[in-house]
């Protein structure tokens, strides 16, 4: 019997990180549904290509006040899940690469593993990958090759429990700002499994990504987005590579020692 996996991933000028996020999730086993929240730096031309070759289709996201609204975006996903005929789903970002456990195969053959066990969630472990004194620039193509430092970090456990088998009923991926989703029933798998996460690749990119953003109101009010709502240039703080574990390969990425706060953003209590 077939087994379907989807990932449902949101988009808003991501072309720096569009290409390796897809063909990840593809060499994964995984089919994308792209939601594109009217970019305007070539992100849906570049995701085009892949129409019908893993990726099922681009719908257009409105942004009509122009400011990033993540609520709405959380609750277009929900529904996708309802409606699209799959096993499994996960939420993902394009800053992401998603990985199995060691020796686990691919994605797909991984989450298998938890729905013939019985579980029916599965929560990420999150490495953040980020420039550093010495390399302060991956703002390229090769960043995975390149960009090498990383740190373990996990705020509160679990930080991303955001891949779910199909349910009955409609998920709640909104309420915890799609960290965790939430259904009746829910059981985690014992396992966490990795995710590199490319926080951002020089000092204009942050600035491009979040410090030029502009964050919906009434999710502000709710206390989304936490420091980057305020963050500055000067709050981010490129360390040396000294302070942080290097990268080898994903079987030997190393979780033991996390850290419970972005080291690089002054002050940051952020759990994105």
């Amino acid at each position: 019997m077939s087994f379907r996996a989807v990932a449902i991933l949101a988009t808003y000028n991501e072309r720096r990180f569009i290409r390796a996020c897809l063909e990840n999730l593809f060499k994964q086993g995984l089919e994308v549904y792209l939601l594109d929240n009217e970019s305007t730096d070539g992100t849906v031309d570049i995701a085009r290509e892949y129409l019908g070759r893993g990726l099922i289709e681009i719908e257009r996201f409105p942004r009509p006040s122009g400011s990033y609204h993540w609520a709405p975006i959380l609750h277009r996903k929900e529904e996708l899940a309802n409606e699209i005929a799959a096993d499994w789903f996960m939420h993902v970002d394009a800053d992401e690469i998603r990985l199995p456990p060691n020796g686990s195969g691919r994605l797909i053959d991984a989450f298998r593993v938890a729905d013939e066990a019985g579980y029916n969630a599965v929560n990420f472990i999150e490495f953040a990958f980020v420039p550093t004194l010495e390399a302060a620039d991956h703002d390229h193509p090769d960043f995975q090759e390149t960009m090498r430092s990383y740190y373990c970090f996990i705020p509160s456990f679990p930080h991303r429990l955001n891949a779910w088998k199909k349910q009955q009923q409609r998920v709640d991926l909104a309420g915890l700002a799609g960290h965790r989703v939430a259904f009746e029933g829910l059981r985690m798998f014992p396992e966490s499994f990795p995710m590199r996460h490319y926080l951002f690749l020089s000092i204009p990119h942050i600035v491009e990504k979040y410090i030029r953003r502009r964050y919906h109101p009434d999710e502000v009010r709710k206390g989304w987005h936490k420091k980057r709502v305020a963050l500055t240039r000067d709050d981010v703080k490129l360390l040396p590579r000294s302070r942080f574990l290097t990268y080898v390969d994903d079987s030997q990425l190393d979780a033991s020692e996390p850290l419970c706060k972005h080291p690089i953003f002054a002050g940051s209590t952020d759990e994105s």
